[in-house]
């Protein structure tokens, strides 16, 4: 973000929302792939398993149509403005009351790390049912289940109850934690540690490097908390049953003992595919949408 004049939180909602539908209509389709992959338990064999991203991505155009790559695509895109402006501004703020708590006047690594982390967490109460929906969008199984977005909150609610469109709030906060902690904080150090911008493109250039080293570590850190997100929000809730993924660590003993270690990394290589480079879109476009705003406010020269 840039270290101009401050603008408005209406300014930062609309940014990010432009920054959230941009990285969201580009990255998408490899978000339903690692969505499948992450749902697909034991060992992935059969004709109808995927063995890769790669085998996800043919299956689906070959079996659905290229068009289910988008499938739940509403949600997401509904869910971007609230989203990325509370990352964004929730950091900000954030940011603000820690340098006053600890009292130092600009930030450093550990208060970029603890800053993103905090913003992680708020952010979390905002996307829980937007995730929710989405994800059961995009399992294969539930494919004739629902019609779109508001039949599977209509029947969420009916069948489930309205709380339950915030199953999985547990696992989402630590998903968003770890990711905003680690793309927030090397952000933070390799924008240190890069040449300073001497102009537009040069500031681009930063802002893409830094966005996408900070989403791929930030994947690195969050994944196998994604994993029991996306298995705990997929399960219909039952009366008198315990679900077998429920809670954030139990679930992810689970996997990993059920499935070994490396489930916990099911649908990696879409996902920081899709983060990584996608973190420097993110970051690229609310930089440039923040100065092109501040230079309609303040002048050009601000």
């Amino acid at each position: 973000m840039s270290n101009e004049k401050p603008l408005p939180f209406a300014y930062q909602f609309a940014a990010g929302a432009i920054a959230g539908v941009s990285e969201i209509l580009v990255m998408y389709p490899l978000d339903v792939v690692k969505t499948r992959v992450q749902l697909q338990t034991g060992t992935g064999a059969g004709a109808d398993a995927y063995t890769g991203m790669v085998d996800c991505f043919k299956k689906i155009i070959r079996n659905e149509g290229f068009s289910r790559l988008y499938r739940g695509i509403a949600a997401p895109i509904l869910m971007e403005a609230p989203k990325r402006a509370t990352k964004f501004a929730a950091n900000d703020e954030w940011g603000k009351v820690y340098r006053k708590m600890f009292g130092v006047d600009k930030m450093n690594q550990p208060l970029s790390i603890l800053t993103g982390a905090s913003a992680g967490a708020t952010e979390s109460f905002v996307v829980v049912p937007f995730e929710l929906v989405k994800i059961r969008l995009q399992d294969k199984a539930s494919a004739g289940k629902y019609t779109g977005m508001i039949d599977v909150v209509r029947k969420t609610v009916q069948n489930e109850g309205v709380l339950a469109l915030y199953n999985g709030l547990e696992s989402t906060m630590w998903r968003h934690i770890t990711w905003n902690a680690g793309y927030f904080g090397c952000i933070f150090q390799v924008r240190q540690l890069l040449p300073q911008a001497t102009d537009k493109s040069s500031q681009i250039r930063n802002d893409l490097i830094s966005g996408a080293i900070g989403g791929t570590v930030g994947t690195m850190i969050n994944t196998p908390m994604d994993v029991v997100k996306s298995r705990i929000q997929n399960t219909v809730k039952v009366p008198g049953q315990v679900p077998k993924y429920n809670w954030a660590w139990p679930a992810l003993f689970t996997v990993a003992r059920e499935e070994g270690i490396g489930a916990l990394y099911k649908g990696f290589a879409p996902k920081v595919l899709r983060l990584g480079p996608g973190g420097g879109i993110l970051l690229v476009v609310f930089t440039g949408v923040m100065d092109f705003f501040r230079a309609m406010k303040y002048g050009p020269e601000a």
